[in-house]
């Protein structure tokens, strides 16, 4: 008889994967907007899943919608995610991670391309959650990042910064700004909008009144950076910002994180969660790899003279 139970067990165990693997998770993913280092992150999740066995279409659903930057629809996508009685729920930014954390407590929910989850209360620390929350953040190396000013031979006094105040994240950047830049005898002189049409109309408010623009993962300014960076070139205005993603798209420099490394980070979390780790007890992620980013076409339509030194070092160099 105990020989017996022990072939079942051990078929059971067996034919287990099978079980787990047959299922097919659903998965809603909302993105607050649409630009290139989200959608990186994005697509890290996904690319991450399949490579650990998650094939859309075969085990894994997605449900990938994006709020265009509106916060009610934020909400609505968090309500339909939990009516639809999603398996996991994946943030990418901030409202919309408070839109699903405000929907459901039970449904685990994986965060990515947030700066600070505990200040958005989103979780009650990074080691230990104690929601239904966890996942990864992009706190920026502030200090880092102007320091290039520095590093790039760039004189300033006045240093600009755009962000929409109505975001956490950024207020909490831009309070991170103002401290580091007193400690380099810089005056902050800041320029705020409420959305992206707004953009344009903020840069050129900095005209004249400043010797630098720094840009914090704002997404709301990132998803218009094309406006503010006409601007720089017209104005001959450094523009450093807090993602790489952005100096491919034509700003100066940056020393940041790789959204993309973030999204494999991210869906490593999300593996973990569908065997059974719960959220309140994942630690929140942060990626250590910082990578420095210049773009030589930018620097000249900027007026920047990129020393050798720094081109060396960099992870990439934008010709």
């Amino acid at each position: 008889m105990k020989k017996l139970l022990s072939i079942i067990l051990l078929g059971m165990l067996l034919i287990l994967p099978n079980f787990v693997y047959a299922k097919v998770i659903k998965v809603g993913i909302t993105q607050i907007v649409e630009h290139p280092a989200l959608d990186a992150c994005r697509k890290g999740i996904i690319d991450k899943l399949k490579e650990l066995g998650y094939i859309e279409g075969k085990n894994i659903e997605y449900d990938i919608q994006i709020a265009q930057g509106n916060i009610a629809t934020a909400n609505q996508i968090a309500k339909k995610f939990v009516g639809d009685k999603k398996d996991i729920i994946i943030a990418i930014a901030t409202p919309t991670a408070l839109a699903v954390a405000n929907a459901t407590k039970k449904i685990p929910i994986v965060i990515s391309a947030i700066t600070d989850p505990v200040g958005a209360k989103l979780v009650k620390s990074l080691e230990r959650p104690g929601t239904n929350v966890t996942g990864t953040t992009d706190m920026s190396p502030v200090k880092e990042q102007l320091n290039l000013f520095n590093e790039l031979n760039i004189k300033v006094k006045n240093i600009g910064v755009i962000y929409n105040a109505g975001e956490a994240n950024s207020r909490t950047l831009v309070k991170l700004t103002k401290k580091y830049s007193k400690e380099y005898g810089w005056n902050v002189v800041e320029a705020t909008v409420t959305n992206s049409s707004g953009v344009l109309m903020a840069a050129k408010s900095l005209v004249g009144r400043v010797d630098g623009i720094y840009i914090p993962t704002d997404n709301t300014v990132v998803s218009a950076l094309e406006a503010v960076l006409q601007v720089a070139y017209d104005n001959k205005i450094p523009v450093i910002t807090g993602d790489t993603d952005s100096v491919e798209r034509g700003a100066l420099a940056s020393l940041g994180m790789n959204y993309y490394k973030l999204g494999l980070q991210t869906g490593e979390i999300v593996y973990k969660i569908i065997h059974g780790a719960n959220p309140a007890t994942t630690p929140v992620e942060t990626l250590k790899d910082l990578e420095l980013f210049i773009n030589l076409k930018a620097a000249k339509k900027m007026g920047v003279n990129v020393p050798e030194e720094m081109i060396k070092k960099a992870t990439k160099v934008i010709k």
